[in-house]
């Protein structure tokens, strides 16, 4: 694919002896949207982590925009299930999302004015004071969103970003999701174990088989835009996409 921004090719992982990604190869394009489910333990965290720089394969390659990944890339930012650890809470919200923009080399009128802008696209008006501890789990959540996408990635990878929330929380995080994609221009890769939300936000689905992982199907979801949490999850081809991503992940695991 020409418009290839990640190429993950025939990726393989030891941990000591333990196999636990075995020749994991697709791609995600420019723009797009692509969730990487499976099994727990099918190596979805250690797949995305190597797509980020943050663990070495044993074998296979990661290339982002042509360039092979030895470590984080610059125009990488990664949000990850645990807000509490990913935010620092003696920094003010403000500060939090100032910190890779300051790191980055921006000026500090350039990152604050970057960070406020993100902040108000994830609904966090008048928060840039408070201190993390002064916020729900979802606006925490908001924020390490907002830290990312400040910081003008091109590919923003999230591991399971919205599992330690309510579930109603979770789908407004979801509705977060979709138009900041567009607004930031930004490629997103997800890991998550639940399939609604899969098939809800992705373009594309890649399914993994248990560990040692290959990749059992990379699905499309030629669901329509916009998306809604009652009318897209009542179209007959929602209902279709989730039966055959969960016939895949069960069959495997049976």
């Amino acid at each position: 694919m020409s418009d290839t921004l990640v190429s993950v090719e025939h990726l393989t992982k030891f941990y000591g002896d333990h196999l636990a990604v075995d020749g994991v190869t697709f791609g995600v394009r420019t723009g797009e949207m692509v969730s990487i489910v499976g099994p727990s333990g099918a190596g979805k965290t250690t797949a995305l982590r190597i797509v980020a720089g943050l663990l070495e394969p044993t074998s296979g390659s990661v290339t982002i925009g042509g360039v092979r990944v030895t470590g984080p890339p610059p125009d990488v930012a990664v949000v990850f299930q645990d807000y509490s650890r990913s935010l620092l809470p003696w920094l003010t919200v403000l500060g939090n999302v100032t910190l890779p923009l300051r790191a980055k080399g921006l000026s500090r009128t350039a990152a604050r004015t970057a960070a406020l802008d993100a902040l108000a696209a994830v609904g966090l008006d008048g928060t840039a004071r408070r201190r993390p501890r002064e916020l729900s789990g979802g606006m925490q959540q908001r924020v390490a969103i907002a830290r990312a996408l400040a910081y003008r990635p091109k590919l923003l990878v999230m591991d399971e970003p919205f599992a330690s929330v309510d579930a109603q929380t979770r789908m407004d995080l979801e509705d977060l999701i979709l138009p900041l994609r567009q607004e930031y221009a930004v490629t997103i890769m997800l890991v998550t174990h639940d399939i609604d939300e899969a098939v809800y936000l992705s373009d594309r689905i890649v399914v993994l088989s248990p560990a040692p992982s290959t990749v059992l199907r990379v699905i499309d979801v030629d669901l329509p835009l916009p998306r809604s949490q009652t009318a897209t999850k009542e179209l007959p081809g929602f209902a279709r996409l989730r039966h055959e991503v969960l016939d895949l992940v069960r069959a495997r695991t049976d």
